[in-house]
């Protein structure tokens, strides 16, 4: 796949010419041992994950199997696995590693990765960051 980036983020993903699937997930809810600051440390706080993967597929009908397609439960594990590991500083660290498990299937050519802390800014409904990465093949 070339390293063409989309005119605009919002984009959709799926593409029948380039042979490409969206798989998503949406609104991730968990705890998370996250933070910088002292008052972060020693206890977890809700976090938001929502992925957006671009799944190179051929461009018919998968056959009717869980391992013709990219699962998203696995990917929902691997997540839970990466966010239960350690304390974090960084939510760019955590989208980073997202990012990194989501390329261990070779169909996944794009990754865009978001991570929110529901709580860390009071007047905000939250704060974090957006990747967006690329399959290096």
């Amino acid at each position: 796949m070339s390293n063409d980036r989309p005119a605009h983020p919002d984009r959709r993903i799926a593409d029948a010419l380039r042979g490409l699937r969206h798989v998503f997930v949406r609104d991730l809810e968990l705890d998370a041992a996250i933070g910088v600051w002292r008052h972060e440390h020693g206890r977890r706080q809700p976090i938001r994950i929502n992925l957006d993967l671009g799944v190179m597929q051929d461009a018919t009908a998968p056959e009717d199997a869980l391992d013709a397609v990219v699962d998203y439960q696995r990917l929902v594990d691997q997540v839970k696995a990466i966010v239960e590991r350690e304390h974090l500083k960084l939510v760019e660290t955590l989208a980073e590693r997202i990012a990194a498990a989501c390329f261990e299937d070779p169909r996944v050519v794009s990754a865009r990765v978001r991570v929110e802390k529901l709580t860390a800014i009071p007047e905000a409904v939250s704060v974090g960051v957006e990747i967006e990465r690329f399959a290096r093949r």
